[in-house]
């Protein structure tokens, strides 16, 4: 996230939305309980890692087959709470044999962020690091550090930390990592929520965001909800009030034809297909309500 010099610079207009207090109450109740010591062997360590990373990677290929909705709702918060400005994005997502994505866009106002400016790096983890967190490609250019196992609503979850093995030069790379702590289901090993960043910040600034999955389908758990809420301090000083939800949706299995489109081109399309609702498994937290 790169702040703006110019406070009177606006980036588009958008309409303002509010934390419901039910969605406060999960994401703190998901966030109450902390791991507890449990002694694994390194070699139960490193056959877990192993087979939730390959999991990862098979979640990602599965992923190839689902057309899915992305709404996507980033604001910044003033004096009292008031939301000062916001970024609102709708799309429909599709991926390739090769896993290159493609996005129609639905719905896409003027945004109105106030005193920061969307940047690739934001639009990069808004795609990949914030709902997938481990990109399948690098998973052998990450460390994991055991924590502990952790009980969230009726899952058992073993919980690692996780980061880059060597942090890329931001002015040399354009390379974009996780860093943070994941929680792997200790029955079908594969990842069911993250909480971190994307890294390296450079001279930006990157929220910390929580990412929850669902399993879809009985097999695979999918992200379907992330949020953030935080003052970001700039390298100046500069506070700025962040807050972020987004929420993935409507999975359905098969193909479309998906490219990015400007609003004024749309016609009859993913958008006009019919959408079905995911089947869904006990998940770290009941998926909120609308709010980032």
């Amino acid at each position: 996230m790169k702040r703006l010099l110019f406070y009177s610079f606006a980036l588009f207009t958008l309409s303002l939305f509010i934390l419901a207090p039910q969605a406060t109450a999960q994401v703190q109740q998901a966030r109450a309980s902390a791991p507890r010591a449990a002694t694994l062997a390194p070699a139960d360590v490193d056959r877990i890692i192993r087979s939730f990373t390959a999991k990862e990677t098979q979640f990602r290929e599965a992923l190839n087959q689902y057309v899915f909705k992305r709404d996507a709702v980033i604001q910044t918060v003033g004096m009292g709470g008031q939301v000062s400005g916001e970024y609102h994005r709708i799309s429909y997502f599709t991926f390739d044999d090769k896993g290159n994505r493609y996005e129609k866009i639905t719905f896409f106002p003027m945004p109105t962020l106030v005193g920061m400016a969307m940047t690739t790096e934001d639009l990069e983890d808004l795609g990949g690091i914030q709902p997938f967190a481990l990109e399948a490609s690098k998973l052998n250019q990450y460390n994991f550090t055991y924590v502990g196992k952790e009980r969230i609503d009726e899952l058992d979850l073993y919980v690692f930390d996780v980061g880059p093995k060597v942090m890329p030069n931001p002015k040399k790379s354009s390379e974009r990592f996780f860093q943070g702590r994941i929680w792997v289901d200790d029955h079908d090993l594969q990842i069911v929520k993250v909480r971190g960043k994307g890294v390296p910040e450079g001279k930006q600034r990157f929220p910390t965001f929580e990412t929850y999955r669902e399993q879809i389908d009985g097999r695979f758990w999918f992200p379907t909800y992330t949020y953030a809420n935080e003052e970001i301090v700039f390298e100046d000083g500069e506070v700025i009030h962040f807050r972020m939800k987004v929420t993935y949706s409507d999975f359905k299995r098969g193909r479309a034809d998906v490219r990015i489109t400007e609003i004024d081109d749309m016609g009859p399309g993913v958008e006009d297909q019919p959408q079905t609702k995911p089947e869904t498994k006990p998940s770290p937290t009941t998926t909120p309500p609308t709010k980032p």
